[in-house]
């Protein structure tokens, strides 16, 4: 076993909640070791965000601890605990059950990657490390605990995290380790996609996610968790792409800021691509593949249970992104265009554009077209006195009033031809105009 001697984490870095925590435990006659990730990201010189506690006490002896704490159980023998508004997940030592007979070094050896399979002894001031996360650190290395099959086996979401793990710390993955995943991407059909969901928008977020999803392509977890996407793996696009469908959804990816609603619809906006892929005189066609691509987004976020919150935001985005912003566009057809995907999704939407733009891959001067097409767009947005039913200077009841209609569709057709009016002429968005125009129709 190798340790530090030296004191690594003093005190004053920790929270009072956790070494309040850890001091009742060795109170009890119980063992408690930081564990995991707050030893990884010390040693890396990270910010410590979740600090969590291995102990030879069984769930049962923890509550009986914590009487007045608030808590609530996790399966896998974990309880977290909140004190001070702060959660703090105590989990009984792995391998053993309730951790009779078992010991930190065996907690280790069940934990996925060596290095989160450190422990730092809070009485002692060391750090446990029987596996070599350290000097995996210092490689930059993603290495399983001892047997990757083993490990794997007993969670298979440990290999998306391998993946996931690798590109947000910028490390190459273990050899045998990626070939463990190799073996068994088949079993991630068993984890529950909420949690495939998380790791997939965490891999999301990192500098370069293409990276990482070819590393899934080429372990086969692609195929389980997102086959639609590897369908346009070496699909050959028409002359406007250097790339193929799906080597320019990466490189969109990798070119839009890290948000999770630009890089989903920027990893959705071409998913359909190969399903409507048309070859017409020589040359690959691709009719109405935006609204297939969101059709097709909608059917993957609520597979994976994203919130419809979520799903609508990515699946808008997806269905017009191949909106015009041809220079001599009229203000009338750019208050149309505002009109068309609302407002509040013009600024998402023009750098979903501008990112798939760039990913054609043909350097072409699509970057200052966009701008000065998103400054029109705005200069609209300040100065026009309604681009939605919302900013009209009449609303639903004024129209029932005047027409005698009840609530319903007939309300909402005769509000959207006012708004027609009025992005046409928005200078006659005036309350009295507009009631006249009601009363016509009325009388028609």
């Amino acid at each position: 076993m190798n340790t530090l001697t030296s004191r690594m984490l003093e005190d004053d870095k920790i929270p009072p909640s956790v070494l309040e925590i850890s001091r009742r435990l060795r109170r009890g006659g119980y063992q408690a070791f930081l564990v995991g990730g707050a030893v990884r990201d010390f040693l890396l010189g990270f910010q410590e965000k979740d600090w969590d506690i291995a102990t030879d006490a069984s769930p049962a002896a923890i509550r009986d601890l914590f009487p007045a704490t608030k808590s609530f159980h996790l399966k896998h023998g974990t309880t977290t605990l909140v004190i001070e508004g702060r959660p703090v997940e105590v989990t009984t030592f792995r391998g053993t059950k309730h951790g009779a007979g078992s010991g930190i070094e065996e907690d280790l050896a069940h934990r996925d990657f060596t290095i989160n399979a450190m422990a730092y002894d809070l009485p002692k001031g060391k750090i446990i490390d029987p596996f070599g996360g350290r000097e995996d650190i210092s490689r930059k290395v993603v290495r399983a605990v001892l047997n990757p099959t083993e490990r794997f086996q007993e969670d298979p979401l440990r290999m998306l995290r391998a993946i996931r793990f690798s590109r947000e710390l910028e490390y190459s993955i273990d050899p045998e380790t990626l070939r463990g995943i190799t073996s068994l991407s088949h079993a991630m059909r068993e984890v529950a996609v909420e949690r495939i969901q998380d790791e997939l928008v965490r891999l999301l977020m990192v500098n370069r996610p293409s990276v990482g999803f070819n590393l899934m392509r080429k372990t086969g977890l692609l195929r389980v968790i997102l086959p639609e996407l590897e369908e346009g793996y070496r699909k050959r696009q028409n002359n406007f792409h250097q790339y193929t469908i799906y080597r320019h959804i990466m490189e969109t990816v990798d070119a839009i800021e890290r948000d999770p609603v630009l890089r989903l619809s920027a990893l959705f906006h071409d998913v359909a691509k190969p399903r409507v892929r048309e070859r017409i005189e020589g040359r690959w066609r691709f009719f109405a593949h935006a609204e297939a691509s969101a059709d097709l987004t909608k059917q993957i976020m609520r597979r994976l249970r994203f919130s419809n919150d979520l799903t609508s935001r990515v699946s808008i985005l997806v269905a017009h992104h191949m909106f015009d912003y041809k220079e001599e566009m009229s203000d009338k057809a750019i208050r149309r265009f505002i009109k068309r995907v609302s407002a509040e999704h013009v600024d998402d939407l023009i750098r979903l554009r501008k990112a798939d733009d760039l990913a054609h891959g043909r350097g072409s001067d699509y970057g200052k077209r966009i701008e000065a097409f998103r400054k029109k767009v705005h200069d609209q947005m300040r100065r026009a006195p309604a681009l939605s039913i919302t900013d009209l200077a009449l609303n639903g009841h004024d129209v029932m009033a005047i027409t005698g209609l009840p609530p319903g569709p007939g309300v909402g057709h005769i509000l959207n031809k006012l708004l027609e009016y009025v992005l046409e002429n928005p200078e006659h968005n005036r309350r009295e105009e507009l009631i006249d125009i009601v009363k016509q129709t009325k009388g028609a």
